[in-house]
């Protein structure tokens, strides 16, 4: 049973015996065939190690950003255990609130420099 959406047609078959000529076309064709393919597989190859030294540099670039967030993060919580311990002190409310007056006059101040830059 034969479907009619398939793409292959088949050669028609001469019934008078071989003909060298269209035999060596064929050969011909095939061998063209088989070059076109050969460059084709060799592009793919050349893509296919471009994109693995690709994934390579990216995986080193993605870890030394994760180090770099580790190192980022510890300091960022020492930081709070001091900001904490700083707030528990005896007259730590008022040194929290001149340190939430001093953060809020630098970012007006940084606001203030973008906006009118």
């Amino acid at each position: 049973m034969r479907r009619n959406n398939y793409p292959y047609q088949p050669l028609n078959q001469q019934p008078s015996g071989p003909h060298p000529a269209s035999h060596d076309a064929l050969e011909a064709e095939n061998e063209q065939a088989a070059e076109e393919l050969k460059q084709k597989i060799g592009a793919l190859k050349s893509l296919t190690i471009d994109i693995g030294n690709e994934v390579r540099y990216q995986d080193k670039l993605l870890r030394g950003i994760d180090d770099d967030m580790d190192r980022t993060s510890g300091f960022l919580g020492n930081t709070m255990t001091r900001v904490v311990r700083l707030a528990k002190q005896g007259g730590g409310a008022r040194q929290m609130c001149y340190m939430f007056l001093f953060v809020l006059v630098v970012f007006f101040i940084l606001w203030m420099t973008l906006k009118f830059k």
